[in-house]
């Protein structure tokens, strides 16, 4: 999978402003269980559900992280595509997400910046009951293929 190689995600010249991207995808415990496999990460929250039973939330969790990541992999996979760079990220997780839930998350791009070859992108997410789990931006650099300067402008807009 590693050496396979990738179609080239979509230049700047070819993003536009207000497209939309809508992706739906289930917290299933084979993925949870790979990510705190790989981490290390052995918060009881995430998978004992004697503990969890005890704290206000009752379950176990999905840790924000792995919303997260279904994020940056849209970026990487779809808008812009391969080869994007993300440059910076805000997210904030109004709610909790439970195992087994289903989460929809809605990708809008709401800025672009031809010159400093920069695409700003909001995203939020919901549960089953429409309630918002994730909200973010994030500011992209889209694949370049030109010789640009040696030197990457990582300044915000």
């Amino acid at each position: 999978m590693l050496l396979k190689k990738k179609k080239p995600g979509r230049k700047i010249e070819e993003i536009s402003l207000g497209e939309k991207l809508t992706l739906t995808e289930k917290m299933e415990d084979k993925e949870l269980l790979l990510y705190l496999g790989l981490t290390n990460d052995a918060n009881p929250l995430y998978i004992q559900h004697d503990y969890a039973s005890q704290t206000p939330f009752k379950k176990p969790l999905v840790p924000a992280i792995m919303l997260a990541g279904i994020v940056t992999s849209a970026v990487s996979k779809y808008i812009p595509g391969p080869g994007s760079y993300i440059l910076s990220q805000e997210m904030s997780y109004p709610r909790p997400v439970y195992h087994e839930q289903t989460i929809t998350f809605f990708f809008e791009v709401t800025s672009i910046s031809l010159d400093q070859n920069k695409v700003e992108i909001s995203v939020t997410a919901k549960n089953e009951q429409d309630e918002s789990v994730l909200m973010g931006k994030l500011l992209i650099i889209p694949p370049s293929f030109e010789q640009r300067s040696t030197q990457v402008n990582t300044d915000p807009f």
